[in-house]
């Protein structure tokens, strides 16, 4: 019969390398939005850009969203919401997978013109 510490245990790790693959994630959407500020694309997140535009400098208003999703993403990990940080990390792969082809599709039409 297995130990059901080591069950424990293993639960633990997976709810621990959830949680870095969510941080991991929200740096990598931090950069490539800084990337859409550069090139002049808005944020199409309507939440994320109200605060972009009322902070004095929007690098600082992007740090504060993060901040803030980090901390959801530790209250999650806290609880052992193990799906739900599995259904978010899937959810920020594909937004930021899918803001690198927008700013490679967004670059190359701008070099071709």
């Amino acid at each position: 019969m297995p130990d059901a510490s080591a069950n424990v245990s293993s639960e633990t790790r997976q709810l621990n390398r959830l949680l870095v693959q969510f941080s991991y994630l929200q740096v990598l959407d931090f950069l490539s939005t800084i990337a859409f500020l550069v090139n002049g694309i808005k944020e199409a997140n309507p939440l994320v850009r109200w605060v972009v535009e009322m902070t004095p400098n929007p690098i600082a208003g992007l740090l504060a969203i993060k901040f803030l999703a980090i901390l959801l993403g530790v209250y999650c990990w806290r609880i052992g919401r193990e799906r739900l940080l599995s259904k978010i990390n899937l959810v920020f792969a594909t937004l930021v997978a899918w803001n690198l082809i927008a700013l490679i599709v967004g670059t190359l039409g701008r070099s071709v013109s």
